[in-house]
């Protein structure tokens, strides 16, 4: 195998890494949106005196929110991996990306917050608010 196809045979493993991991952080947020709608189902269905129940259906979001920001985190290492073997000309197979984690965007809490992450997960936290509000609101009546 001359240096050419081992670049390419490394590149094709990296990416790999990088789908398997962008399949994760979709998984993730199916997992999330699941427990909501059966959140806001216990919701409806169940005492809600307690302001306690919408803490305890807050903090698996954010469980969700960071372990995603840690998947999202592993991708732009490895983009960064990918980006490097794309310029060589022969490899050693190397893939360690932490050698990447101070360059921009490349730390765990600026992909933990990114726009994209905040924008899903506080849409669910409004939601879960929103739905417990209404529901605290109409039991009045």
């Amino acid at each position: 195998m001359n240096g050419e196809e081992k670049v390419v045979k490394h590149l094709e493993m990296t990416q790999a890494v990088i789908n398997r991991l962008g399949s994760n952080s979709f998984l993730l947020k199916g997992w999330s949106m699941t427990i909501i709608v059966a959140a806001m189902v216990l919701m409806a269905r169940y005492d809600r005196e307690s302001p306690f129940i919408l803490l305890s259906l807050i903090i698996p979001v954010i469980g969700f929110g960071i372990l995603d920001g840690y998947f999202l985190w592993q991708e732009r290492l490895f983009r960064k991996v990918y980006d490097e073997i794309r310029k060589q000309e022969t490899t050693d197979f190397s893939m360690n990306p932490m050698k990447h984690k101070d360059k921009p965007k490349c730390s765990w809490i600026a992909s933990t917050f990114s726009v994209t992450l905040n924008i899903f997960y506080g849409i669910e936290i409004l939601l879960l608010v929103g739905v417990f509000s209404i529901l605290k609101y109409y039991e009045g009546y």
